[in-house]
């Protein structure tokens, strides 16, 4: 069976921010990891090459595939934020109604700027899409 592509690495994440580039994007990364730190309570573990994760599941579908993949976290792309934060089991609308400028993915949420959005909002999306990850798989700290 294969594995994912997108794996944990030893990768050192603040190093990883302090390089994003432009300034006020390496701000955002930076603001986005506290931000990650607070909710969850989980250090950040660089998978790949450009996302930083908060936690890991493992996971097994009814078609007998298993792996582990973060539980949350972001990469800051070149046109926006991808933050990870919805497993696409639940309806979080009413919540994202909240947040400010964002667009979404089937579990990804994009943000060009941490201004465009409220972070209290964007704290209470991330509770929202672990304690609903949390359902359905066990939820471990690295």
């Amino acid at each position: 069976m294969s594995q994912n592509k997108t794996q944990a690495t030893d990768g050192d994440v603040q190093a990883f921010l302090t390089g994003v580039l432009p300034d006020w994007k390496r701000a955002d990364g930076l603001r986005l990891d506290a931000i990650f730190r607070e909710v969850t309570g989980f250090r950040p573990v660089m998978w790949g090459a450009s996302i930083i994760g908060y936690g890991r599941y493992h996971y097994v579908y009814e078609t007998g595939r298993e792996g582990d993949f973060l539980a949350t976290g972001f990469s800051p792309r070149s046109q926006n934020f991808s933050i990870y934060i919805m497993p696409g089991y639940a309806d979080f609308s009413d919540i994202l109604k909240r947040l400010g400028k964002h667009n979404t993915g089937k579990s990804c949420l994009y943000v060009r700027r941490l201004s465009d959005i409220d972070e209290n909002v964007l704290a209470e999306v991330i509770r929202a899409g672990l304690d609903d990850l949390r359902a359905r798989w066990e939820i471990h700290p690295e």
